[in-house]
């Protein structure tokens, strides 16, 4: 099976924060499964890191590139097909980093692991 990492789920992950549930836990550390993160969630991180919400401890791009590689995610890009599923989506979620996240999700046809309840409005599988 193939999972799109939400944002906030792949930064508990690589930090071993304890709001991560044990579910997801799981899921990301079975190893059968096939694993992305977002280009939109490393955007998201980015800004956050650019005023001061959020460090890291090397930078920016070569500790996301690590953690990357360290524990197999992959690189989910975005694709014209992805913006145009965003903007049909209703609005029932504002943020557009996770607009995009679902809209990914929909149209890759993955679930998401994440604890955004709200993405529970949308068509999508959420696993948390």
């Amino acid at each position: 099976m193939t999972y799109l990492l939400d944002t906030h789920t792949f930064l508990w992950f690589i930090t071993d924060d304890v709001q991560l549930s044990k579910t997801a836990k799981q899921l990301i550390e079975d190893g059968e499964q096939a694993l992305y993160l977002s280009i939109a969630s490393v955007w998201e991180l980015a800004i956050k890191v650019s005023v001061g919400k959020l460090a890291m401890p090397t930078p920016f791009e070569t500790f996301v590139s690590d953690q990357l590689r360290e524990n197999n995610i992959g690189l989910l890009e975005i694709k014209v097909a992805h913006t145009g599923r965003v903007a049909i989506l209703p609005f029932h979620h504002r943020d557009p980093f996770d607009r995009l996240i679902i809209a990914q999700a929909l149209s890759e046809q993955w679930p998401i692991i994440g604890k955004d309840a709200l993405f529970d409005t949308y068509s999508v599988q959420r696993l948390w």
